[in-house]
């Protein structure tokens, strides 16, 4: 086939156009924000498939589509997380339910290890909100639950261990200095936002192969390009809300929803069974909102507790 002059540039033109496209698709795969859903709708994002390459481990996987270590695995029960092997199929859980608490600042959800920030829209813009994985602290360092705010912002944060942790690390034969100076190689990576409650802060780190795991001592560690990007929208004054929903609750236009985490030992109610809490929870909000509930389905969805939300409603 030939082509005249117009007709070769009508061409190139076209094949510049459908690049851009491919770009755009593949920059919105990784996607981390999303356009708000009105007040009595809960669900953002969607499921996808993606395909492991060679040298992929479910890790880098998970950073490439802002995801953490346990919520893929637990996506991908049958897939081998440090070989899955060219070609496998790996589930993408990017369908989430937004948290049960104010749409306003930071929303920090300890048993799933994410946050979510909703950056306020200037006007004519559309509202929407940021999520990104954390690891959060582990047992015997529990990250705190309530409402706190940003109270300051630091770029190149020096790290003063406390002697707790100086005591810990020094039992492993692994003596800390008084203060590791900002920069490369610091626990606390390049930026930090310091809460409100004393000694605790988000920030990035130097092993970002430990996002979205339980494995810091209380505080909120994102990768390095999520906390970087964080840094840059989040103002003094933000308000964080630090909630424990292992099991969250949405509607989806007329259905219900409800996305499960395992739930975090440390941060359950004394006295009281957080499966049967959650029973009830379900059963008044299908009350409330007149929808019949399918108990296999929620019975299903606890049990698996995958992270992905499933619908319990007919």
């Amino acid at each position: 086939m030939t082509y005249s002059r117009a007709g070769r540039a009508c061409h190139r033109v076209l094949r510049a156009i459908l690049a851009l496209v491919s770009a755009l698709a593949c920059t919105l795969t990784s996607a981390e924000t999303f356009v708000l859903p009105p007040p009595d709708q809960d669900l953002v994002g969607e499921v996808r498939i993606t395909r492991a390459r060679q040298a992929d481990t479910l890790l880098d996987i998970a950073r490439a589509f802002n995801l953490g270590y346990e919520e893929i695995v637990r996506a991908n029960p049958g897939v081998d997380r440090w070989l899955p092997g060219p070609g496998t199929d790996v589930v993408l859980p990017n369908l989430l339910i937004l948290p049960d608490a104010p749409r306003d600042g930071i929303v920090l959800n300890v048993p799933e290890m994410r946050l979510y920030y909703y950056p306020k829209p200037a006007q004519g813009e559309v509202p929407v909100v940021i999520t990104h994985p954390v690891s959060v602290g582990r047992m015997d360092w529990k990250t705190p639950l309530g409402k706190t705010s940003v109270i300051q912002k630091q770029a190149d944060p020096p790290w003063y261990p406390p002697a707790s942790i100086k005591a810990e690390h020094a039992a492993n034969g692994d003596i800390l200095p008084d203060v590791v100076p900002g920069g490369p190689g610091n626990p606390l990576g390049r930026f930090a936002l310091r809460l409100g409650i004393p000694g605790y802060l988000i920030h990035g780190t130097d092993k970002e192969y430990g996002i979205g795991m339980q494995v810091t001592h209380g505080c909120v560690r994102l990768y390095p390009e999520d906390i970087e990007r964080l840094y840059e929208l989040v103002p003094v004054g933000t308000p964080v809300y630090i909630v424990n929903q292992p099991v969250k609750i949405g509607r989806h236009f007329d259905a219900l929803y409800i996305e499960s985490h395992p739930a975090l030992a440390e941060l359950s109610d004394n006295g009281q069974n957080p499966q049967a809490m959650t029973l009830l929870t379900i059963a008044a909000t299908a009350e409330q909102r007149q929808t019949d509930v399918i108990p296999s389905a929620v019975e299903l969805v606890l049990e698996q507790s995958d992270g992905i939300p499933q619908r319990i409603s007919r």
